[in-house]
């Protein structure tokens, strides 16, 4: 079963990447969007994995994880690899970064320690607004990133999901497979 681990998202994080998405797509972008339902904090993709080993992986994720919650905010847009030539249109994520950082950090590790392939690219905390298939229209979208109005959305982050990803035809489908708390103080 494909997996990956991510934070999720609150509702009001969800009504503003919705307001963004509906403000770029009538520029007519040759851009696939995310479902807003789909978008999510990831820290740690970890791909085909066997179901046996999910119970192993929670407990090992559960008894590293000692954080207390921190928040976060989203704020600005832009693209990778850069907006002169992006594949990816994105959210950015500021506030207690390093502490997001820590946690995927020892994300990484516990997964690991368990014989998961270790990420190679560093950790750049995102959050995918849409994959751009073309040229169709991008540098009118490229322009109104450039421009867009400021924004600003505080979010708490107080646990994180191992998430099963289904590929299908009309995009992924998410299941929460189990949650990790991070430890209040």
């Amino acid at each position: 079963m494909r997996t990956f681990i991510a934070v999720p998202l609150s509702q009001p994080c969800h009504e503003l990447l919705a307001d963004l998405q509906g403000k770029m797509r009538p520029l007519g972008a040759d851009v696939r969007w995310v479902a807003i339902s789909s978008i999510h904090l990831t820290l740690k993709f970890l791909g085909e994995i066997e179901p046996a080993l999910v119970p192993n992986l929670v407990e090992s994720l559960k008894s590293a994880t000692g954080k207390s919650p921190f928040k976060l905010r989203l704020h600005g847009l832009g693209g990778f690899p850069s907006l002169r030539n992006p594949r990816v249109i994105w959210c950015g994520i500021e506030g207690d970064t390093d502490r997001l950082l820590a946690l995927q950090e020892k994300v990484e590790r516990v997964c690991a320690e368990l014989g998961f392939q270790q990420e190679n690219r560093p950790f750049h905390p995102h959050l995918t607004l849409g994959r751009v298939q073309g040229k169709r229209n991008l540098q009118q979208l490229l322009d109104y990133i450039k421009i867009a109005p400021d924004f600003e959305l505080v979010f708490d982050v107080d646990r994180y999901h191992l998430f099963k990803s289904v590929l299908m035809p009309r995009g992924a489908i998410y299941t929460v497979l189990d949650t990790i708390e991070l430890a209040r103080h």
